[in-house]
């Protein structure tokens, strides 16, 4: 019988649900202290975790969880570039239930 491979569970800095790794957006400050999205989850550095909806995000940026998070302050376009990820992962899976 072969192994089961055990999937990694994050929390979302928004809602503060455990879910699996690939569900989930990550945000990560670089050793120089640059802050990037990390699709691939391959980038070093401090990460945090997003769902992939716009509430979790509102309630990070209001609760300001990612500057906590990362004991810095986010960059405004870092956040808007995160929503518009959302967006557009949004419409795909929308247009994917259509077809």
């Amino acid at each position: 019988m072969p192994a089961i491979k055990k999937i990694p569970q994050r929390k979302c800095v928004g809602c503060g649900v455990s879910k699996n790794k690939t569900d989930l957006i990550r945000v990560v400050r670089s050793p120089e202290n640059e802050i990037s999205i990390d699709l691939k989850g391959k980038k070093s550095g401090r990460g945090a975790y997003i769902c992939k909806n716009e509430d979790c995000l509102k309630k990070a940026v209001k609760g300001r969880k990612f500057d906590r998070n990362f004991d810095m302050k986010v960059p405004e376009d870092i956040l808007e570039n995160l929503l518009n990820q959302l967006r557009e992962s949004d419409k795909s899976n929308t247009q994917e239930i259509k077809t």
